[in-house]
């Protein structure tokens, strides 16, 4: 069997100021969905900051590919909670999520005409550096977790079979059959450092908000039934749907309108314009919901009602992660959780080759222009070392002056 070698990381503690910072640039820069956003976050915390090793970051990326709810803002909490415990959690979701919750709201007010203003040779050029930012992902994260052939190959075969499979529930079973593979495959050596992650959280204060979230999920739907009103059932409606959908933003989009347009609360012409507001802005596409709690029909609506269905749509989020996170520390301690990991970290970055494909490169690339301008964001991000953010704007602005061009 393999030996694995053990990273040892350093422990980094800030305060929640610091973690809102850095999320809400992220959260003001962080186009192309939740596989770049899981690539803006590496460079962040792992390269720029140094918060995380390679393997705790990938660690976190894989418990958050298990829970449902939107993975990219659920290892953002982690990351939060890990640096400043709960205000950091929250300071990390504020920032990663104002930006696009408050622009979608802003859109269901009425400035519609926004979002005509925008260029589309813009908007594709967001799309485009989305490639460059997922390849820098998989580049950096295959160097440090994919060091053998058996690694490889796991990576590989990961990959293929999320291209042939590609519903969630695929995913979820590339990772269970990687891990149950890693714990024959690998045998991690006795001894190695391990310098946990700093969770300040007892476990019996995790086993409580484990609790409090199954309570919500089940008793939301009987309360709604006892005592019917709008926002009880507004509530109920995005927090069943932030609890039972795996996938993230994307796969919770027609749950979500299943559940509102047959209720009236929208129509469904007001819907497909908020989706397609949604695909432009940055940050989570789960603030969907808060577009959609603003342009409801009956009150509470506007603000109130946006930020009702917002809160309620990211709740199991923090209650999953923050009751969840505790006995994941002490399971990775383990050296068969260990051999497992490295199984799981190999498939994880077969799963970001496949997403890299379909859907970052097949609806971004479409032509020799769009391969040329990924190919120079991507020599920005990789040996300029230009920042994110500055890659970001200028090839939004490349995008814009190249459909002016050609």
């Amino acid at each position: 069997m393999l030996s694995i070698e053990i990273e040892t990381e350093k422990t980094v503690t800030v305060n929640a100021w610091v973690v809102f910072v850095a999320f809400l640039r992220l959260g003001l820069t962080s186009f192309g969905g939740p596989i770049a956003h899981l690539g803006y976050f590496r460079d962040e915390f792992v390269t720029r900051r140094g918060w995380f090793s390679e393997h705790s970051y990938a660690d976190l990326v894989a418990l958050c590919q298990f829970l449902p709810g939107p993975a990219s803002s659920q290892v953002g909490m982690a990351i939060g909670l890990t640096r400043a415990g709960f205000a950091g959690a929250l300071a990390a979701w504020i920032g990663f999520t104002v930006p696009s919750a408050l622009l979608l709201t802003l859109f269901a007010q009425g400035l519609a005409s926004w979002g005509d203003a925008v260029p589309a040779g813009l908007l594709h050029g967001l799309k485009v550096v989305a490639v460059a930012v997922v390849a820098q992902a998989v580049w950096g994260m295959a160097r440090n977790l994919c060091t053998d052939t058996a690694r490889v190959s796991i990576a590989a075969v990961a990959a293929c079979a999320a291209l042939l499979w590609p519903t969630t529930w695929g995913q979820v079973g590339v990772i269970a059959a990687a891990a149950v593979l890693g714990l024959f495959l690998f045998k991690p050596v006795p001894g190695g450092s391990h310098e946990p992650l700093p969770i300040s959280i007892r476990r019996r204060t995790a086993v409580m908000l484990l609790g409090l979230f199954f309570a919500l999920l089940l008793g939301l739907p009987v309360l709604a039934q006892i005592w019917p009103n709008q926002a009880l059932a507004m509530i109920d409606t995005f927090y069943r749907a932030g609890s039972l959908v795996f996938g993230g933003g994307h796969v919770v989009l027609p749950l979500l309108q299943a559940e509102v347009v047959p209720n009236g609360w929208v129509s469904n012409q007001t819907f497909l314009a908020g989706y397609g507001a949604a695909q432009a802005v940055p940050g989570p596409l789960f603030t969907f919901a808060a577009f959609l709690g603003t342009a409801t029909n009956t009150a509470p609506n506007g603000w109130l009602g946006g930020l009702m269905c917002l809160v309620a749509i990211f709740v199991p989020s923090f209650l999953l992660v923050a009751g969840v996170l505790p006995f994941w520390e002490q399971l990775r301690r383990q050296l068969r959780t260990r051999a497992a990991l490295a199984a799981i970290n190999a498939a994880v970055v077969g799963l970001l080759l496949a997403a890299f494909y379909n859907p970052v490169w097949t609806n971004a690339v479409q032509a020799p222009s769009d391969f040329g301008l990924a190919l120079i964001a991507f020599v920005a991000l990789m040996f300029w070392k230009l920042p994110p953010w500055l890659v970001v704007l200028s090839s939004g602005i490349a995008g814009w002056l190249l459909s002016l061009v050609l």
